[in-house]
């Protein structure tokens, strides 16, 4: 069968989504990688699953490669990712018009909120209060503290097994919905938009690019360029670096070493003159 849903329909069951979703847990922040994070593992999880709805070589391999792009989200909230893929991917397999961009769109609008979500809940409060028990109880002289930290990889693992299942089930619903309305076109579009809009949100929070530069004036307070940048529009430099890097890939092609390493000299090369 191939993706034009030739031959009985091929549905994927308990089994399938489990081996999967064990494979994502045991794994899922070991396979990381510069240029694509967590895209391997993401790959490798899910791989079971789409052998079986690809039997056909050419389908298979293309179905890969469609999944060995840049990928990182939490690995537990996250797993509503992988769950909504793979209905997606049952649903092509069986001769649904779903465009490789309706897939690798909504991987990439979705991993971004859902990241934060995780972060938050997960390993912002979650582990927290579970390790604080646990402390609690160790320094009080009770054995029992160092077992209770083992209740955070219950609860994860609950938490991501749930969401994966839940994806799944959920995502399969509402491929049926949008694929009788139409609206695919609509999904890819948001999609794209959200995963743009979180791009700039992580820029904007993560670089920091500063120029202490001062212009010395005979009785009068320096002149400082930074303050001046500012006036015009703050966050003005890690912009232009961010636009620059895009700019690059762009033109140039994804070559992320070349980059890293740009940054690097170029990072070097101001602090040693002074301008940054």
């Amino acid at each position: 069968m191939s993706e034009k849903g030739k031959g009985a329909a091929v549905t994927l069951n308990k089994q399938d989504l489990r081996r999967s979703w064990f494979k994502w847990m045991a794994s899922s922040e070991q396979s990381n990688s510069y240029e694509r994070l967590q895209a391997l593992l993401f790959c490798g999880s899910i791989s079971n699953c789409l052998e079986k709805l690809y039997p056909n070589k050419e389908d298979l391999s293309a179905a890969l490669q469609r999944h060995l792009q840049f990928y990182n989200s939490e690995a537990d909230f996250g797993c509503l990712i992988p769950g909504i893929v793979l209905s997606m991917e049952e649903e092509r397999a069986n001769g649904a018009d779903i465009p490789d961009e309706a897939i690798t769109g909504l991987k990439t609008g979705l991993m971004g909120p859902l990241a934060g979500i995780g972060d938050t809940i997960v390993w912002g409060t979650l582990k927290p209060i579970i390790y604080g028990i646990g402390i609690t109880f160790a320094v009080q002289g009770f054995a029992l503290g160092a077992f209770i930290p083992l209740l955070f990889a219950v609860v994860s693992c609950s938490i991501a097994y749930w969401c994966w299942m839940t994806g799944y089930k959920t995502g399969r619903t509402s491929i049926h919905s949008i694929l009788r309305s139409g609206r695919i076109n609509e999904l890819i579009t948001a999609a794209s938009i959200m995963g743009l809009f979180m791009m700039g949100a992580l820029g904007s929070s993560y670089v920091s690019l500063t120029i202490p530069l001062e212009i010395a004036l005979e009785n009068m307070a320096p002149i400082q360029i930074q303050s001046i940048l500012d006036s015009i529009l703050p966050g003005l430099l890690p912009l232009g670096c961010i636009m620059g890097i895009y700019w690059y890939f762009k033109k140039k092609g994804q070559n992320y070493n070349m980059v890293i390493a740009a940054i690097l000299a170029v990072s070097l090369l101001g602090s040693l003159i002074g301008i940054f």
